[in-house]
């Protein structure tokens, strides 16, 4: 887990410099830079390291014995040491004793682009081929480790993040404003889009070649997230369940490798509990390290599950609370290092969970991808009825129950009946193709119009998501749902937030539900082993049932949230010039804080999503 920079064409080293300071909490352990200027211009890679695998020998930017090859890679491949053998048994000669940066740079000697489809880990990466006078950059499938580039009039900066990208001279910190509206009606901009207009992020599950002589940039996709229709493994949902727990014990072997200490997030969920199950199968239990975050508001907090699923498995745990106090503290230095704004509140928890875990380990494993893999959330549940709601009720009348929602008495608890209840009905306002962002998201496009003085259309808000339920091959709303949240909600949301806050801490988390053969396997099942009689997760709680206490099995989910909806009370809301400066309608915002500090309405996302765009954009 490290972090990665670099141009082609002018800066020279202090622009260099200033883009891998920009990055140092993500590799504080080791940095290193990369020349060469045979097409007739700067090439420049910069690195810094936090040491995982062959603390000794991974030095970057690494290069082969004969020059030929240079590369700079964030991230950790899991089947190196298979590939490694492969590539030795070829011919290959390794100079590294097991870095899996030096297994890239064989691999794509050997394989070229089709490396990409063997490659079993979370990664991007930047190889320079001299001889092919090209620069080739890859993302991971679900993009859990990021890659943001701007072209420039001479060239192409690239860097891990895009406040290293912003700290070179070419590139243009302008503000893109459909970028704010789309991160308004999402919650995150939905890449390539970023909030700048000249910056762009590689999404996951692509990759993209640079020409050194004609100075042109090719993206391709190599990979996407979608179901796999009427082709399901051999057998029956009971040998599903049994295979389906063999993978997901070898992806979490795997993600044990590590010449740094390891340790585990635990909620208490299903998730993280059966990561740290299947941890407890191949090591000494009480080996393991466990970790979690608490709330003082019981709606919130699973700390004593937690706890209970810790001792059940004889981890050491230690768990440390969650307060506005701390809160309070805390949110102001985060906030403004997220350079890609995320009105997630949750990345909050997230990185006092990572801070905390990091003063005991380097490495967490989490439950990550879970619920977008086996329909784990409540908006699966709510297809059905919405296609039914969607039949029955008329536009007026619909209009009337939106309205006697907003009549509800509000609640500050964890995923209360009237939060949902407006969130759903305001979702149902459109068409099918529309729920999940418009379910999800921070901002009706009512409000988004408001706020910045111009009419948006859903179409407009939410094309992206329009696009990917559109090419599906599946007809089912659960599979389309399914890739929503694979692409989106947990590619562009969830992995980002956990990347940066994890990192912010130099700690790296590793995600056994995103492991290649676990999701080769798992889209290939049908849609009714995930949902199943109103049993969100099937499959996976069958799976487990040998592993996990029934309790935690029938657990009702709770996630990873904070009392937003209280705590915005209390925080102070951003500077009116803060919205001046962006050209939003500061005197709406101010109506908005004014009704919720009150009473009178429930705008927590909004707010909240204003919050941390603000202090970003600072």
């Amino acid at each position: 887990m490290c972090g990665l920079a670099g141009f082609v064409g002018p800066g020279g080293e202090r622009a260099l410099a200033a883009m891998t300071a920009a990055i140092v909490h993500r590799g504080p352990d080791d940095e290193g830079v990369y020349h060469d200027a045979r097409f007739g211009t700067d090439i420049r890679l910069g690195f810094r390291r936090l040491s995982i695998v062959d603390l000794t020998g991974g030095h970057q930017p690494m290069e082969t014995a004969d020059g030929d090859l240079a590369v700079v890679f964030n991230g950790e491949i899991y089947n190196a040491p298979e590939l490694r053998a492969q590539l030795e048994q070829a011919g290959a000669r390794f100079r590294t004793d097991h870095s899996d940066t030096e297994v890239l740079l064989h691999g794509w000697r050997a394989w070229g682009e089709g490396l990409l489809d063997r490659l079993n880990g979370m990664f991007a990466f930047v190889l320079y081929d001299r001889m092919a006078g090209r620069l080739f950059f890859a993302r991971d499938r679900f993009g859990k480790k990021p890659f943001y580039y701007a072209e420039t009039a001479d060239g192409i900066v690239f860097a891990s993040e895009a406040t290293a990208v912003l700290a070179h001279p070419g590139v243009s910190a302008a503000i893109d404003r459909l970028g704010i509206a789309k991160y308004f009606a999402y919650g995150y901009v939905p890449g390539p889009r970023t909030l700048h207009a000249g910056v762009r992020k590689l999404p996951g599950g692509h990759a993209a070649a640079y020409d050194l002589t004609e100075r042109r940039l090719t993206v391709r996709r190599y990979w996407a997230y979608r179901m796999v229709v009427d082709d399901p493994p051999p057998g029956t949902p009971e040998s599903w369940a049994e295979q389906l727990r063999d993978l997901l014990g070898k992806a979490v072997e795997r993600r044990l490798m590590a010449d740094v200490p390891l340790g585990f997030f635990l909620s208490g969920g299903i998730d993280s509990t059966a990561v740290v199950a299947l941890a407890a199968q191949r090591r000494d239990p009480s080996s393991l390290k466990t970790f979690t975050i608490g709330f003082n508001e019981p709606s919130y907090d699973e700390s004593g599950q937690a706890a209970a699923t810790a001792a059940h498995y004889g981890t050491e745990h230690r768990c440390r609370m969650l307060d506005l106090d701390l809160a309070a503290e805390t949110l102001p230095g985060l906030l403004a290092r997220m350079d890609d704004p995320i009105a997630d509140p949750s990345i909050l928890p997230t990185h006092l969970l990572s801070r905390f875990t990091r003063e005991h380990v380097t490495v967490a494993l989490s439950g990550d991808g879970g619920d977008e893999l086996f329909a784990g959330y409540d908006t699966f549940d709510a297809l059905r009825p919405a296609r039914l709601y969607r039949a029955l009720m008329p536009g007026p009348m619909h209009r009337l129950a939106e309205a006697a929602a907003h009549r509800l008495p509000r609640s500050d608890r964890n995923m209360s009946f009237d939060f949902k209840l407006r969130r759903a009905l305001r979702g149902l306002g459109h068409a099918p193709h529309h729920w999940m962002p418009a379910w999800l998201g921070p901002a009706s496009v009512q409000e988004l119009s408001q706020l910045m003085g111009s009419r948006f259309t859903a179409d407009e808000l939410y094309g992206e998501a329009e696009e990917l339920w559109r090419t599906s091959t599946s007809r089912n709303d659960i599979d389309r749902s399914l890739e929503f949240y694979g692409r989106y909600y947990l590619g562009e949301n969830l992995l980002i937030k956990a990347d940066r806050a994890s990192m912010l801490t130099s700690l790296e988390v590793r995600s056994p539900f995103l492991d290649r053969d676990v999701v080769d396997f798992v889209t290939r099942l049908p849609v009714s082993t995930k949902l199943r009689r109103g049993v969100r997760k099937w499959i996976l709680k069958r799976a487990m049932e040998p592993l996990i206490p029934t309790e935690v099995l029938n657990r009702p989910k709770k996630g990873f949230g904070i009392p937003l909806s209280r705590w915005l009370r209390h925080l102070p809301p951003p500077p009116r010039a803060a919205a001046e400066g962006l050209g939003l309608d500061a005197g709406w915002l101010e109506r908005r804080w004014d009704e919720h500090r009150h009473g009178r309405a429930d705008h927590r996302g909004l707010l909240w999503s204003w919050t941390a765009l603000a202090a970003v954009a600072a």
